[in-house]
């Protein structure tokens, strides 16, 4: 059985790259003070550190204002269907291992009409980067409420508020089974590269719910976790194996209570035995899911960093096993397994 993941299928870039390498030469049309501009910036930084050929880089994206992303790309990319960017990244991942797939959605996008496409592709653990931009409203159509906003938000489409209890992305991923799941801020561009450096490592699926201002429908949404009057006491900065602290001090901690959940206490109230140490990489996904329950919707108490990073078997090598065995089979090429499999004794010509 070919491992293809110990193959180096991905062409490596001929010369060291630069962030200007990867801009394109057209207008980025996103409102001015967008956090969009801060996401595209870090993400063109970070891509030399893949030392991948531009041409084996592809972003696809989906529908809305996170979605014009991939022409800004200097890379391949496809600005695709509403929702529908998981299920066109998972064929073209699927079929091309020598290809760097990034998918970028938005909140509206991924949750609501790509709800399933999106669970489904971190359930199966395709090898996507999935950079999925919440800013808790519909700005591309001007305003309605989105699968994350509030309950009680007021709205275009919510004038007396909202009745809709919200998504929590990072909640919703890791009870689909993701592989690696995390949370970071526009704004935060040291913090959101380190992230993506971790994602760009992972093989499989890797979520990144990356909390992004829209300035003119919903602006200062996350202002509390970016404000440095009060970022440090709301922001809990998750490390691998370092005990959960946070605040100016470190005088926030979480512990587990009598009940098994998670509690915020003030550290110097507790042994420092029992303070909550952060594992990504827990083979159950309870901890991380617990973690991601702490956030409210105020945003105090607001977990960033991985929530999880494990092994699980990658789809495309699933795949690419599964077509190499039945080529044995077939005794010929793996075309000539998959036409046997396409029109086998359960197919009919009709005509």
């Amino acid at each position: 059985m070919t491992d293809y993941r110990s193959l180096d299928l991905v062409p490596k870039a001929r010369e060291p790259q630069s962030a200007k390498e990867f801009k394109t030469d057209q207008e980025v049309r996103w409102c001015p003070g967008c956090g969009d501009y801060a996401i595209l910036a870090a993400v063109q930084s970070f891509m030399p550190e893949l030392g991948l050929a531009r041409e084996n880089i592809v972003f696809v994206s989906g529908i809305g204002c996170s979605s014009r992303f991939p022409y800004y790309m200097d890379t391949f990319g496809m600005h695709s269907i509403h929702g529908r960017a998981p299920a066109i990244a998972t064929g073209l991942a699927a079929s091309r291992p020598d290809l760097s797939v990034w998918v970028v959605t938005g909140d509206g996008d991924a949750l609501s009409i790509g709800g399933n496409h999106l669970i489904h592709a971190l359930r199966r653990n395709v090898n996507l980067k999935i950079l999925l931009f919440n800013n808790r409203i519909y700005g591309l159509t001007k305003g309605q409420y989105s699968p994350t906003s509030e309950l009680g938000k007021i709205t275009k489409s919510t004038p007396l508020g909202s009745l809709d209890s919200p998504f929590n992305p990072v909640s919703l991923a890791l009870g689909a089974e993701a592989s690696f799941v995390a949370r970071s801020i526009d704004s935060d561009r040291k913090h959101l590269t380190s992230v993506l450096r971790a994602a760009a490592a992972h093989e499989g699926t890797a979520l990144i719910e990356i909390y992004q201002n829209c300035n003119i429908f919903n602006d200062n949404a996350f202002e509390t976790l970016k404000d440095p009057a009060t970022r440090d006491d709301f922001t809990i900065r998750l490390e691998h194996g370092q005990p959960i602290i946070w605040g100016a001090d470190g005088e926030h901690a979480v512990v587990r209570d009598h009940d098994t959940s998670l509690k915020v206490v003030e550290t110097a109230s507790v042994d420092a035995a029992d303070i909550v140490v952060h594992d990504a990489h827990a083979a159950d996904p309870s901890h991380a899911f617990d973690l991601s329950r702490l956030a409210e919707a105020s945003h105090a108490r607001t977990p960033i960093g991985v929530f999880r990073d494990v092994d699980r078997p990658v789809y495309d090598v699933l795949m690419r096993d599964q077509l190499d065995k039945a080529a044995e089979t077939q005794g010929g090429g793996d075309i000539d397994a998959l036409t046997g499999l396409l029109a086998g004794s359960d197919t009919w010509t009709v005509g």
